[in-house]
């Protein structure tokens, strides 16, 4: 996990905020793991988020390969959608935190309000010129993203 990043969530949680995790897996549909070992990927991630206080809500994920065009796989809405739907949540006070711009794209979409962190710097930027929308708010540090998020 990066640095700031448990310490973020857990912070955002003792402010209120739900944790779900939307994320895109074609890695499944392509063969090279299976949802067993999504499974205890994700597992992996709560234990190290447990440690430091922090966990997620929820985790919802496309497995398909981006050829079959289904609604769940970001940059479409599907998972997002399923989970307002579940949680009742408010787009208006929400936020979207994530590396690529297809979660910039899904979020506003939906009229939710996104930080982008971006794990491969060059790679979104070119994203960044290529998009005809931006992020309410680009940082290098997922922890950044929160005191933005939280005005702090």
């Amino acid at each position: 996990m990066y640095p700031g990043v448990a310490d973020g969530i857990k912070l955002l949680q003792d402010k209120g905020f739900k944790i779900i995790v939307i994320t895109n897996q074609s890695g499944i549909a392509r063969g090279f793991f299976t949802e067993e070992t999504l499974e205890k990927i994700h597992q992996r991630m709560k234990d190290e988020l447990s440690e430091k206080g922090a966990s997620v809500d929820a985790i919802y994920y496309c497995p398909h390969h981006p050829d079959e065009k289904c609604d769940c796989r970001k940059p479409n809405t599907a998972m997002l959608e399923k989970a307002i739907k579940d949680f009742d949540i408010d787009t208006e006070k929400s936020y979207f935190i994530g590396d690529r711009m297809i979660d910039v794209e899904a979020g506003h979409k939906l009229g939710i309000k996104t930080v982008l962190v971006p794990e491969k710097k060059e790679q979104v930027e070119k994203e960044m010129k290529e998009s005809n929308i931006e992020p309410d708010y680009y940082c290098e540090k997922f922890f950044s993203g929160v005191e933005w998020i939280l005005d702090i």
